[in-house]
């Protein structure tokens, strides 16, 4: 008896080893994952400048203080200016230490100030993705010694770049950023929210509370738990096939976006919701029927009300793997160039995890660090759903 205790004791204790075990691998590969993706991507946070003294009553610039327009400045010729000053101040082949979009800085900054055509004044533009990858220790030994020597002279700085969290798709890795993907995304969200919730809920509802036990509400709970286990990439070619081909929708915008992604996230929010509807006490409904209350308000004022942490959960984790998608966004055209933010759910738009998918496959050394940079604010917009979700079902949570 001593024996076969010691030896249930011993099972015991390697079992809960075996149990540590897998933790610590578990928390091992996110550490990794963590590290990883914050040592490559906090450096596309940050962008080189070049401090240039632009003397703007000097420059060849025929434009009026107070008559700035866009179409002005589009006809200043910008972008020869600022590689004249460019090489007169740091020497011949000076333009190619800039980035190809350093002139929107001078845009930039008369747009905002007018009054400087009449002074000389620093301006800092972008470096090139070259000495921008050379200032942050990444790049080759011409352009380290090229860094060097403007670090030396005092003209180049290193700082963080607030035009990658305002900014939209563009083939200069220095002058790209997250806001027209992350726009997109929240909007393809909202569409998605907007037509999977009321009809998972009212679904689940329907199916649990009020569908008689029949052969065709059998055939109904197959086909729901089937079509939660569907490929992702089967509702882009029916997203395909209905709303573009069919009905016309526009192409590579959040609302086809949403429509399609909603046909995936239903059934995971309505299996969700039948759970969560099947774990409130039978108790609760014979009390209030008890009471006089109707089958619709025992429903609508007791059973939904208990079941909504486990309905928001569910919710929560659908919305959570939608946002994550891309084989379907794919399908419907949300792969597009997109250079300015969408302003509706029918303008063109794509997604964050479309956008570093396709900066994923970008020629530039400079995109390696914007891919990152773009997982690190995919996983930020996924942990604050994740502590919505954890927030509600905590505010709404009933304990009996």
């Amino acid at each position: 008896m001593r024996k076969r205790i010691a030896r249930r004791y011993a099972a015991e204790r390697r079992f809960r080893l075996l149990g540590l075990g897998a933790v610590l691998l578990s928390a091992a590969f996110l550490a990794f994952l963590l590290v990883t993706m914050m040592g490559n991507g906090l450096r596309g946070f940050t962008r080189t400048e070049i401090a240039l003294k632009v003397d703007f009553p000097a420059s060849p610039m025929l434009l009026d203080p107070q008559a700035i327009t866009d179409e002005a400045l589009a006809n200043a010729n910008l972008p020869m200016v600022t590689s004249s000053v460019a090489e007169k101040q740091l020497g011949e082949g000076a333009d190619a230490l800039l980035a190809p979009t350093a002139w929107t800085s001078l845009r930039d900054a008369i747009k905002a100030d007018p009054t400087i055509l009449n002074r000389t004044e620093v301006i800092r533009v972008p470096a090139s993705t070259d000495i921008d990858l050379a200032a942050k220790s990444d790049g080759t030994a011409v352009a380290e010694a090229v860094v060097k020597r403007l670090d030396q002279a005092g003209i180049l700085s290193t700082g963080f770049n607030w035009s990658f969290l305002s900014g939209s798709d563009g083939t200069d890795p220095t002058q790209v950023g997250i806001w027209g993907a992350f726009k997109g995304s929240l909007l393809t969200m909202l569409v998605t929210l907007v037509l999977s919730f009321p009809i998972g809920v009212a679904t689940a509802l329907y199916l649990e509370e009020y569908a008689p036990k029949a052969w065709w509400t059998d055939i109904i709970e197959v086909s729901i738990n089937n079509l939660a286990a569907v490929p992702s990439i089967i509702f882009g070619l029916l997203g395909l096939s209905i709303f573009l081909n069919l009905l016309h929708l526009p192409r590579s915008a959040a609302l086809v976006g949403g429509m399609t992604l909603a046909l995936m996230t239903m059934p995971v929010i309505v299996i969700a919701g039948r759970n969560a509807i099947k774990s409130v006490p039978p108790s609760i409904r014979d009390a209030a029927l008890g009471i006089g209350a109707s089958p619709v308000q025992v429903v609508f004022q007791h059973v939904l009300p208990l079941a909504l942490p486990g309905i928001l959960t569910g919710t929560i984790i659908g919305m959570a793997r939608a946002l994550g998608e891309t084989a379907p966004l794919l399908m419907i055209g949300m792969r597009a160039f997109i250079a300015t933010p969408p302003g509706g759910v029918t303008d063109p738009a794509t997604v964050l995890p479309v956008q570093i998918f396709l900066w994923s496959d970008e020629v530039s050394k400079g995109f390696v660090e914007k891919t990152s940079a773009a997982i690190i604010v995919l996983l930020v917009f996924l942990l604050a759903m994740n502590g919505l979700a954890i927030y509600l079902r905590n505010k709404f949570e009933k304990r009996w």
